[in-house]
């Protein structure tokens, strides 16, 4: 057994409020063949463990983010947990204290589920409980089918529960979940549109499907099929308990993008996991809201001033951010207790191998934002990162680390190890603590 603690300059040692305790576990091999993860039907109460460390800072020499004074680094505690579930989780904390996720490709509760093809479906689970070791993960009804046409897949994407009304986004994927282009296989390497919300008025036990399609979506993009989009695979931004902390009652969503005319081309530059920006809209939920493209406001850039720029009119928008070709898959959590925004971004071309992750920091949503930690390599194929905000301690510094890896062990020859120790293909939560400026980690027997 080891205890965690942090040295800040000045001497002064804080010790953190876990006891992790070292399980035998090593970095393993996913098989060649993707095996759907299997279900969980009750509460786990599962503990695992590996030795803490931090995660080694390597942003590349054009990262356009200069590094955070108020957060540098991020401690891996060695604690996670053990679910058996599907892939692709985005909780939202709703009113009745419950967290409620899309999910797809696996099996949850013994329900199998996958979004590719005419018969794409996507699931919809609550997440009972407090401790993140112990949840009792259940769908809350059968998955529910959309097509993706003229598209080839249709995943899940932002999903927000506010006043007990379940908004589940989908986005549209193509042309196919495997193509050969100059010798690779690539997935899914094109980013389609957005075809809204489909909505539950009874948490999630039965929906009204999204008056919208791929072929008329919630935005007006892409200009021509397969064409690039800006808002593409929109997320809601995690404001807390039935959005608590939202600066004005809006809801924010944040999607990545790339421009026509792309200075930098490349295959799958736009892809489910890879992009050149990151892009704001903002909206008051309600039903009569969420899928009338008349009732959002786009960041339209900051004026002379430094204030933020909101236009009702689609065709003003501007990036948030630009990192071209080192962007893709967005997400914001609002840290209440630290009154900071954390954004995680995953890097993922060329959409099936090892992927890079960077968090964030900001005091507002609109900027400017600081790099926290760039890491190199994460999961070793981590995707689809976000900070529950549930699972934010009091102090603000340690949280939970949602997200997934390794899907495509074995394409292309590529080799993948699951860096953290305890990742899998699918769901994945594990602790860490984020590092101000002069800590360190301190591990004693």
């Amino acid at each position: 057994m080891i205890r965690i603690k942090e040295s800040r300059i000045g001497g002064k040692e804080i010790e953190m409020n876990r006891i992790v305790y070292l399980g035998l576990v090593a970095a393993a091999v996913h098989s060649t063949g993707a095996v759907p993860a299997q279900d969980v039907k009750a509460t786990t109460a599962t503990t695992q463990g590996s030795t803490p460390f931090v995660w080694p800072n390597q942003p590349p020499k054009d990262c356009p983010f200069e590094q955070s004074k108020s957060l540098a680094g991020i401690v891996f505690t060695g604690v996670r947990s053990d679910y058996h579930c599907g892939d692709t989780w985005y909780p939202s904390w709703a009113s009745d204290g419950n967290q409620y996720s899309p999910w797809t490709d696996g099996t949850t509760e013994g329900v199998g589920c996958s979004s590719g093809g005419e018969g794409a479906r996507t699931g919809n689970s609550v997440m009972i409980g407090d401790d993140p070791l112990r949840l009792e993960i259940k769908n809350t009804s059968a998955p529910q089918p959309a097509s993706p046409r003229p598209y080839e897949g249709r995943y899940p994407c932002g999903s927000l529960v506010y006043n007990g009304i379940w908004y589940y986004g989908t986005y549209c994927l193509g042309p196919a979940g495997s193509v050969e282009h100059e010798g690779f296989t690539y997935n899914w390497p094109v980013l389609g549109p957005f075809p809204g919300f489909r909505i539950s008025k009874d948490f999630g036990k039965t929906w009204t499907p999204s008056p919208l399609s791929p072929e008329k979506p919630l935005f007006p993009e892409p200009k021509a099929f397969m064409g690039p989009v800006k808002m593409g695979c929109p997320h809601v931004v995690d404001f807390g308990k039935n959005m608590e902390h939202s600066p004005d009652g809006k809801a924010y969503l944040v999607g990545m993008g790339a421009e026509e005319n792309d200075p930098k081309p490349r295959y799958a530059n736009l892809s489910w996991i890879t992009g050149d920006q990151v892009y704001l809209a903002r909206v008051t939920p309600g039903i009569e809201n969420m899928n009338d493209v008349t009732k959002y406001e786009f960041f339209a850039g900051h004026d002379a001033g430094g204030k933020p720029i909101w236009a009702g009119d689609f065709s003003r928008i501007k990036p948030l951010l630009d990192w071209n070709n080192n962007m893709g898959c967005v997400t914001v959590t609002y840290d209440a207790p630290l009154k900071k925004y954390l954004m995680c971004v995953t890097d993922g071309w060329p959409t099936v191998a090892r992927m890079n992750s960077y968090v964030l920091e900001a005091d507002r949503i609109t900027g400017p934002w600081r790099l926290v930690v760039y890491m190199k390599e994460f999961g070793e194929q981590g995707y689809f990162l976000n900070f529950p905000s549930k699972f934010i301690s009091k102090d603000g510094k340690t949280l939970w680390l949602c997200y997934s890896a390794n899907f495509s062990p074995g394409w292309n020859d590529v080799k993948l190890n699951f860096n953290p120790p305890g990742g899998r293909y699918g769901l994945c939560l594990h602790e860490v603590r984020l590092l101000a400026p002069g800590e360190t980690l301190v591990t004693r027997k």
